[in-house]
């Protein structure tokens, strides 16, 4: 045999060990017995050749091929090596789904087949909504609005807009370090407050201990007032106030009725009119004393000399007339007597 013949033999071996060990790199065995079927999706976005394909959470094939299919809306055309004991048919769908971080896996689920596929046919396909679909979904929107936002923002904030904002924003400053250096002057007032503050709250611990032993007071005078015998002193009070009630219906019965003594003492005008008179004379009598005391009191050292003396009396009548009677006293002579 040439050298030339030894040279290409040795250089189909090689590139037939290169496909072979590119194809396995790949994830594709050229020399297993697997069958291939093929699924077809809108976009693959995520999926490369060798990702694996799931069947209850064990790996039971791979994608060995992508084709891109212009006369079908540019679907992909997927193709899935399947291992010879997976079993799949008419009711399988193949689910492509991703994760969070964006590879994406196809997964098997099974159900009862009516016809069962031995190699070649297409599965039903179904692609899953995931959470950076989802993401982009709702944030593409709301960029939007954003955006929309700081452009009109933008165009709100003119030059002498930004100027007042840059003038209100060193106010704000200004006013900060005003407060500032405020408490720091005032600091002592401050930790004068927080200890009166605090002796104020010790204070009330205090004056609520005393609120608790007045409220443990109250409950035991409740407690001796629930047990005392209230119901005998209860009933003699209401027979004390029943007697009490008797007299007083009694007096104001006798002070009504005008048969008897109150009842005239306290209804006859004609006591009141007897009263003012004699009162309205004795005012009299004493005026007249006052006046002419030698008409009622006469002083004799040896005797009255045996004159007559005249005596005047005031009466004063219930119609309001003073009569003035004069009446003439007869007087005996003093008796002497001698040793």
């Amino acid at each position: 045999m040439s050298k030339e013949i030894k040279v290409a033999l040795l250089g189909i071996v090689a590139l037939a060990a290169l496909y072979i060990g590119f194809n396995f790199l790949k994830g594709s065995n050229l020399l297993s017995s697997d069958r291939t079927y093929f699924a077809k999706y809108d976009n693959v976005d995520g999926l490369t050749v060798g990702n694996p394909v799931i069947l209850n959470g064990i790996k039971v094939g791979q994608v060995k091929q992508m084709e891109l299919l212009p006369l079908e809306h540019n679907r992909v055309k997927v193709s899935l090596e399947l291992q010879k004991g997976v079993t799949v048919g008419d009711s399988t769908v193949a689910s492509l789904s991703g994760s969070l971080l964006g590879s994406k896996t196809i997964t098997l689920f099974l159900g009862k087949n009516a016809n069962t596929y031995d190699g070649g046919e297409e599965l039903k396909s179904y692609t899953v909504a995931s959470i950076t679909d989802a993401f982009q979904a709702k944030a593409l929107p709301v960029l939007g609005t954003v955006d929309s936002t700081l452009i009109k923002v933008n165009s709100f904030l003119s030059k002498d807009a930004r100027i007042s904002l840059q003038a209100t924003l060193l106010n704000a400053q200004g006013s900060t370090e005003a407060l500032k250096n405020l408490l720091i002057m005032n600091q002592r007032n401050i930790n004068q407050i927080t200890t009166n503050m605090a002796k104020l709250t010790s204070d009330l611990n205090v004056t609520s201990r005393k609120f608790d032993r007045i409220a443990a007071n109250f409950a035991t005078l409740s407690d001796s007032l629930k047990s005392a015998p209230v119901g005998p002193a209860m009933r003699k009070l209401n027979a004390t106030m029943t007697e009490a009630q008797t007299a007083m219906t009694g007096v104001n019965k006798a002070l009504t009725d005008q048969k008897g003594s109150l009842g005239k003492l306290i209804n006859d005008t004609l006591l009141y009119n007897n009263l003012n008179s004699t009162a309205a004379s004795s005012d009299a009598l004493l005026k007249d004393l006052k006046e002419n005391p030698k008409r009622y009191v006469h002083f004799s050292v040896f005797g009255g000399g045996g004159k007559d003396k005249t005596k005047t009396e005031t009466t004063k009548k219930p119609n309001g007339e003073v009569e003035v009677e004069h009446k003439k006293v007869e007087t005996k002579p003093a008796v002497s007597t001698t040793e």
